[in-house]
């Protein structure tokens, strides 16, 4: 799992948004206001070839964050990785294609549909005839069965993460004849094409032993375009090699080898030819693509500099306008530079034959690589927990959304890289998918104005004393209380690092008192009143109270309320600091510490002198990113915090655990699933029940609008931008690279022969 990234379903399993890590819309007909869904905002970059100009042969070296401990996709701890190797190897009944939609796969199925929906739904599959696994037995109704058993959630033996849609079929079984497979539910479904993919061979799922075991460390039996060959964990890799019984179109490269390489080690592997594949930060896009043009320096502000994605570096002008270039460096990056220019220095002095010899071949290697780019499927949000404090009221929470100037944020982090910089305007969906609709106007727009008269509705308002606030480091940060003083929005160096050690700590963004000190306190998280207990795997939270939704307690007391006109105004007014029940309005903001998260720290950055002009200040407090998501977002250690979720295919399914309701439990804890905002309605809970249940392609795609619409105005997480993927890439690697929101076609990779040309159209050739 990633604070900023997962695999749709890898985040649904686990405790992540969605690592990617994740860490996942039914396929719906285009008519009507479906025109609303539009295209997907980048196209796939992946060097598209003809299979006749790709030759037969050859190993791809890929690049992963980790070697897997499972190869089963349904356990808790499956990753990303997991999933890849389930692409390559396994049958799946459908897949996405290149605008995020399911398609049926023709190499298993030749053909799924409702057949029945009275008095129960029905779907019957009709398999490819030719369909078989590595062991020579047929794919049939037994495999079916055998999975739909193991995932119904009627078997405790069976250590299942989810088991979304396999609880509503009744009965599996056999149709006319061995490639005739027909599923029975209970309730209808209307997000039936999401189950069966990938289908694992009844010898994993027949029993609780097998499945518990029996595909952690290997797969035996598969029937994909590849097979797993070897898993060598010390050396850290996972070999797939062709199928021989493959029926599709034969695989052209012969072996694919999945490396974990750390994020920081891969462009040195990719320069020493290691690699021939590898997703990577924006400055290593940035050096990678200098390398390749033989050019001493890269231009910032040129369509994949990466410049614009660290903390900005601003100028006096951009300081007191509160907006800084786009395309500026970041200080963290710009020491980096400065550091490599004294080690080239250095170098240069003391170079012998054999240094100047592998830096000839590195510079070769680099040359011979490229950045592809497009936008992930999924994006970043500012989460803002509605469990306590300020933010429990609903008027707070749209004051903090309408402070925010959405396109901007975007133009940060993507013009740089030479995305389409547009905010995301749908929780449960992305442009070109069937859900998708911008209906961030139930929220409303970047509004001034509007945001302070939210707040002060809530009984915030400028003037009345103003306790001291007492600035401590989050629960589970890293490093000592920090030395620095607190950070003014309107001082040039707010925000900035004066040293390594700044990077982990507590600052304040819109403190007057220059000399107030950002470290204090015994170093424990005092939010709530607990110990920040919680079981992560299955989303609950230990709290000792209620969850608090609507207006607060207090919030037209009589220290909130507005001072007549003509009366003095109380100190601390002047400075434009919002307060009630003599305490200021202080956001705590939890960020991810680390060389990963450059991206992130600027955002909050932006963020919180967005909401300085409102009368919010923000306590940025950077943390561990091993701490980040468990002992900060999952457990409810925070106001305002930034991560990412995953754009699903069948968002009815999978993004219901993401906003359904909390429910306070007998018990004491507060079950919210996957919604770590803590806000929820029961009116989303109702659309999304319906949506599921729904078999009318064109209501159920209405219902979820409308329920995203609901989440929009409740204020809990505010979409900000579609994450970008940055992949580097041989030049003369084909079929590969940044997918977006398509499945790789495995058997399609591979080197173009020699004297040949990939498609001319390829985005990374512009």
């Amino acid at each position: 799992m990633s604070h900023d990234g997962l695999g749709p379903r890898a985040v649904m399993r686990s405790v992540t948004f969605l690592t990617a890590t994740v860490l996942a819309v039914p396929l719906l007909a285009a008519c009507g206001s479906d025109d609303q869904a539009g295209k997907p905002l980048a196209a796939q970059d992946i060097a598209s070839a003809a299979r006749a100009r790709v030759a037969d042969g050859g190993t791809l070296h890929w690049a992963v964050d980790d070697v897997p401990e499972t190869f089963n996709s349904f356990q808790a701890d499956a990753d990303a990785t997991t999933n890849r190797v389930a692409q390559a190897v396994l049958p799946a009944m459908y897949r996405l294609d290149a605008a995020g939609r399911p398609r049926r796969d023709a190499d298993y199925l030749e053909s799924a549909e409702v057949v029945d929906t009275e008095p129960k739904q029905v779907v019957l599959y009709r398999l490819d005839q030719q369909a078989v696994w590595s062991d020579g037995r047929e794919i049939g109704a037994a495999d079916f069965a055998a999975q739909w058993r193991a995932l119904s959630g009627k078997d405790s033996a069976y250590w299942t993460a989810r088991n979304a849609g396999y609880d509503r079929i009744e009965k599996v079984e056999r149709g006319r004849n061995d490639l005739e497979v027909r599923v029975t539910f209970a309730r209808p479904y209307a997000d039936w094409r999401s189950l069966f993919s990938p289908l694992y061979p009844k010898d994993v799922m027949g029993t609780p032993d097998a499945f518990n075991d029996g595909a952690r460390r290997t797969l035996k039996v598969t029937a994909g375009p590849f097979a797993l060959r070897k898993v060598d964990r010390k050396a850290e890799t996972v070999t797939l090699a062709r199928n021989p019984r493959w029926w599709g179109r034969p695989a052209k490269l012969s072996e694919i080898v999945l490396t974990a390489v750390p994020r920081e080690d891969r462009a040195s592997a990719l320069a020493a030819g290691k690699l021939d594949l590898a997703e990577v930060d924006p400055a290593d896009a940035r050096r990678i693509e200098t390398a390749a043009k033989g050019s001493a320096g890269a231009d910032a502000s040129a369509p994949g500099a990466a410049g614009g994605t660290g903390g900005a570096k601003k100028s006096d002008k951009s300081e007191k306008s509160g907006k800084a270039d786009d395309e500026q460096q970041t200080d963290d990056e710009q020491q980096k530079s400065d550091g490599e220019k004294k080690s080239d220095d250095g170098d240069d002095q003391e170079s012998s034959d054999g240094k100047a010899s592998r830096a000839a071949a590195a510079q070769d290697a680099s040359r011979d690589l490229e950045v592809r780019r497009s936008l992930e499927p999924a994006y970043t949000q500012l989460a803002l927990n509605g469990s306590e404090g300020p933010l429990a009221d609903e008027r707070v929470r749209r004051a903090v959304a309408r402070a925010l100037d959405r396109k901007e944020l975007a133009k940060l982090v993507l013009r740089p890289l030479g995305l389409p910089a547009e905010p995301v305007g749908s929780h449960l969906a992305l442009s070109g998918q069937a859900a998708y609709a911008d209906n961030s106007g139930a929220l409303g727009g970047q509004d001034t104005a509007e945001a302070r008269a939210l707040l002060g509705d809530a009984g915030w308002v400028p003037g009345g004393p103003v306790d001291e606030v007492k600035t401590e480091k989050a629960a589970g940060g890293e490093g000592e209380k920090s030395d620095r003083g607190a950070k003014s929005s309107s001082s040039p160096k707010a925000g900035k690092k004066d040293d390594a050690d700044d990077d982990e700590g507590t600052y304040i963004v819109g403190e007057d008192d220059k000399g107030h000190r950002a470290g204090g306190g015994d170093g424990k998280d005092q939010r709530g009143g607990h110990d920040g207990q919680h079981l992560a795997q299955d989303g609950r939270q230990w709290v000792g109270r209620e969850l608090s939704q609507g207006g607060m307690a207090g919030a037209y007391a009589p220290k909130g309320t507005a001072a007549p006109k003509g009366t003095a105004a109380p100190a601390g007014s002047a400075s434009g600091v919002l307060a009630k029940d003599g305490k200021a309005l202080n956001l705590r903001f939890v960020l991810p510490s680390g060389e990963g998260s450059e991206t992130l720290r600027a955002v909050a950055e932006r963020i919180s002198s967005m909401l300085v002009k409102v009368g919010i200040r923000t306590q940025i407090t950077k943390v561990s990113e091993a701490s980040y998501f468990k002992d900060h977002i999952a457990s409810g250690q925070y106001d305002l915090a930034l991560y990412s979720w995953p754009a699903s295919a069948f968002p009815a399914t999978d993004a219901r655990p993401i906003y359904a309701k909390p429910v306070p439990a007998a018990d004491g804890s507060l079950t919210v699933e996957q919604n770590y905002t803590r806000v929820g309605t029961d009116q989303v809970d109702q659309l999304f029940d319906r949506a599921v249940a729904t078999l009318d392609e064109d209501a159920a795609r209405d219902l979820l609008r409308k329920a995203d619409s609901r989440i929009w105005a409740a204020a809990g997480s505010i979409p900000l931008y579609q994450r970008p993927q940055l992949v580097a890439a041989r030049k003369g690697l084909v079929n590969a690279g940044a997918f977006g929101f398509g499945t790789p076609v495995y058997e399609d990779m591979g080197f173009l022969k020699k004297g040949a040309v990939r498609d001319a159209a390829s985005p990374s050739q512009k």
